[in-house]
């Protein structure tokens, strides 16, 4: 990843990075995407500084990623039946996460969720098909994001 003229290692979706993006195929999807907002998880600290808007999240919060639901690739707050991703995560994976502007409008059924940059697994381990940095370059990228940044993730 590239954020100016700095190189930060990041991880990417199992399947590598694909044009055509499908619910639980495991690849990062191919594009240019705006950072819309962001969650924290209040026990690692206060609010992130940066222009985009960040909130704490909390154990009933989560991500739709059944896309036979009518919240598909939305925020929801649990409990609900629809499969979903808790938000609150005892890994470490969530405790920073930025939503990426995929599939969210127009949303394509199917065409997959729950796209966020945020905190990488050790050893970088392959995510879902999210991008995923180290915390702590997570951190220092933050206060360096512009309200309009984009994220670009090509092959």
């Amino acid at each position: 990843m590239h954020a100016g003229q700095t190189v930060i290692a990041c991880a990417i979706g199992a399947a590598g990075i694909s044009n055509r993006k499908r619910e639980g195929d495991h690849a990062s999807p191919a594009g240019y995407f705006r950072l819309i907002d962001g969650f924290f998880k209040p026990l690692i600290g206060r609010r992130p500084r940066t222009a985009l808007r960040f909130s704490p999240v909390n154990r009933t919060l989560g991500w739709c990623d059944d896309p036979n639901s009518g919240n598909y690739n939305r925020l929801v707050h649990l409990p609900i039946t629809a499969r979903h991703e808790d938000l609150w995560r005892d890994d470490g994976l969530y405790d920073l996460v930025i939503v990426l502007d995929y599939n969210i409008v127009p949303r394509r059924k199917g065409a997959g969720s729950a796209i966020f940059l945020h905190c990488a697994r050790p050893g970088f381990a392959p995510t879902e098909g999210c991008i995923a940095l180290r915390p702590e370059d997570l951190r220092k990228l933050l206060p360096r994001l512009a309200r309009d940044a984009v994220l670009i993730v090509k092959r």
